[in-house]
């Protein structure tokens, strides 16, 4: 029992996490001869102190367990075995709650980084949106116009959204709609004869869900960086859900010295699209014939499903 005490106790907290936990395989299996030649000589001796010991004493109706060396040699090397099995088990999985533990709160970091990315990168959109629609009011007021009333309420629909409905994940597309209206009626009045905005929408289903401002800034867009023709500044915009995509398109009139490819304003919108639809969705730019085009096309199954 000692020598086997002792061999159990070796390898699991020495042998075992010195060199074989370690991948030092050749030094573990030398040092792991040099412990099992080392046990034997030790049940040997034992043996042999045994058989010392008891060679006065008779013992009458008595059954021996055992005269064969090599069972008893086996039999401390198996009960040592299942206590280092048994041990390694435990550390194994001890080493798997660990280890899931440390990947839990790895992909928690990364959610909260993407998390608050995906906030800056919304951040960065609205003081042009804010700018632009605010600077139009001003010159409304100053003119005193019967459409500043009108004005207000928009704006004040369209901040609630920005400020309070763009923390949400999800937003009603009628919702998107709605906004991307009411910003265009508030540029027409500024633009006045200078606009024209052709919307077209072939909505399937009202109900489909999108990530919140994710149109809008594509509005916002043609307006900051179109250029009028012959002096007016056309914007065509095209919306169509069908039962697994969203297809959205916008051309706007626009100079070849404005058109920059690759500017912060889409760079932002294609990193969130990345990081909200992954690989589920489609997005190019051109410049032709003095207008220049955005087209998104987004796959709502998973949206719709969820």
């Amino acid at each position: 029992m000692p020598i086997t005490i002792l061999l159990s106790n070796f390898f699991i907290y020495y042998l075992i996490p010195k060199y074989l936990l370690s991948k030092k395989y050749k030094a573990f299996v030398l040092y792991s001869i040099y412990s099992i030649i080392i046990s034997v000589y030790g049940i040997v001796l034992s043996i042999l102190y045994g058989l010392t010991f008891l060679s006065d004493v008779k013992a009458k109706h008595t059954i021996a367990i055992t005269k064969s060396l090599p069972i008893i040699i086996f039999s401390v090397f198996f009960v040592a075995l299942v206590v280092i099995a048994i041990k390694l088990v435990k550390h194994n999985y001890r080493s798997i709650l660990k280890s899931e533990d440390l990947k839990n709160k790895f992909l928690e970091t990364q959610l909260q980084l993407k998390e608050q990315e995906l906030k800056f990168l919304k951040m960065q959109i609205h003081p042009h949106f804010l700018f632009n629609t605010l600077n139009t009011l001003y010159g409304f007021a100053l003119k005193k116009a019967d459409e500043a009333p009108d004005m207000i309420l928009k704006l004040s629909n369209l901040l609630d959204y920005i400020l309070y409905q763009v923390e949400k994940p999800k937003v009603l597309l009628s919702d998107e709609i709605q906004h991307i209206e009411d910003y265009v009626s508030l540029e027409k009045m500024r633009f006045q004869d200078r606009l024209i905005v052709n919307f077209q929408k072939e909505v399937y289903n009202n109900n489909v869900q999108i990530s919140p401002m994710l149109l809008l800034p594509f509005v916002e867009n043609a307006f900051k960086h179109g250029r009028q023709k012959n002096g007016v500044l056309k914007i065509t915009i095209f919306l169509k859900t069908t039962n697994s995509e969203l297809i959205f398109d916008i051309h706007n009139t626009a100079k070849c010295e404005n058109i920059k490819k690759g500017g912060i304003g889409l760079n932002n919108m294609r990193k969130r699209l990345k990081m909200v639809y992954d690989n589920r969705f489609y997005l190019s730019t051109s410049y032709l014939n003095n207008f220049f085009t955005a087209k998104l096309k987004i796959l709502l199954k998973d949206e719709q499903e969820h």
